[in-house]
C-alpha cells in the first residue's frame, strides 16, 4: 500500500512508538500548517486536537487536558504568549512554541513563562514529531522509589511526591523546571555541564542548543528568590556550568 503524501513512511517510525492515549493540543491559526502536524502526530499514534485561535486553546486545554501542547506564538486576538501564561495557569503539559519571528526576546519571553521548548519556522514536521516523543521519554522522578525529601536550608525537594517547598511554602514549578532542580539536588556536589543537563533532563535524544538550559535556570532562580551573584541553591560553576548549592 502506498504512504498518502504528507504522511511518513511506515519504514521510518520509532519502533517504540508512544502509548495511545498520549493527547496532543495544537494551537496554530494556519490551517495547512495545522493539518500537516495533526496528521503526522496522529500517524505516530497520538490523540490531537486543533484550535485556531488563542481563546480555543486555552478552553481545550482546560477541558482536553493534553499532555503536549504545540502552540504558534502569531495568533490572532490573543497570542501564544498570553495562552501560554493561562495554561500555566492549571495544567503542567509540555509546551512546545512555534515562532516565526526571528528575535531572540520572543523566544525567551516563552520560556520565561512556562514553554518548555520552542520550534523555529519554517520547521520540519519530523522534527517536531521528534521533539514531542523526546519530551515524553524524558525521566520521571515518579519513579523515584522511596527517596526521602532532600533539604538545602530553607528548600525542601521532594522527589516522590514532586513538590518544591521553601520555608513551607509550595513553590510553582513547571514539569521541565521540576526536573531540573530534581536532577541537581539528586546530586549537590556535582558540577553539571549544560550539555549534561540537557542530556539528564531533556533526553539523550533531544537536539537544539544549550541556551534553553541557561534560560531554565534563570527561572528557576527566580521563582527560589535566587540572585544569580549570591546565590543560596544554584550555583554557577565558572567555565563549567551549575550545581546544587549546600546553604
Amino acid at each position: 500500500m502506498n504512504t498518502p503524501p504528507g504522511v511518513p513512511d511506515p519504514a521510518d517510525q520509532d519502533p517504540f512508538p508512544p502509548s495511545l492515549g498520549v493527547r496532543v493540543l495544537v494551537v496554530e491559526d494556519d490551517p495547512p500548517i495545522s493539518r500537516l502536524v495533526a496528521t503526522y502526530l496522529e500517524h505516530e499514534g497520538f490523540a490531537v486536537d486543533v484550535a485556531a485561535d488563542g481563546e480555543t486553546g486555552v478552553d481545550l486545554a482546560r477541558s482536553r487536558r493534553p499532555d503536549v501542547v504545540v502552540l504558534d506564538l502569531m495568533l490572532p486576538g490573543m497570542d501564544g504568549i498570553e495562552v501560554c501564561r493561562r495554561i500555566r495557569t492549571h495544567s503542567d503539559a509540555y509546551i512546545i512554541m512555534l515562532t516565526a519571528r526571528t528575535e531572540e526576546i520572543d523566544r525567551l519571553i516563552g520560556l520565561s513563562i512556562g514553554a518548555d521548548d520552542y520550534l523555529g519556522k519554517p520547521f520540519s514536521p519530523r522534527e517536531l514529531v521528534a521533539r514531542v516523543k523526546a519530551m515524553l521519554r524524558r525521566p520521571r522522578s515518579a519513579d523515584a522509589g522511596d527517596q526521602p525529601p532532600r533539604h538545602f536550608g530553607a528548600l525542601e525537594v521532594d522527589p516522590v511526591a514532586r513538590e518544591v517547598r521553601l520555608g513551607g511554602q509550595l513553590v510553582d514549578l513547571t514539569r521541565t523546571e521540576f526536573d531540573l532542580l530534581d536532577t541537581l539536588s539528586a546530586h549537590p556536589r556535582m558540577a553539571f555541564a549544560r550539555r549534561q543537563l540537557l542530556e539528564e533532563v531533556w533526553g539523550g535524544d533531544w537536539f537544539g542548543d544549550d541556551h534553553v538550559v541557561e534560560v531554565h535556570v534563570a527561572n528557576l532562580r527566580r521563582k527560589l528568590g535566587d540572585h544569580p551573584q549570591t546565590p543560596r541553591f544554584i550555583r554557577t560553576v565558572r567555565g563549567v556550568g551549575y550545581r546544587m548549592g549546600t546553604g
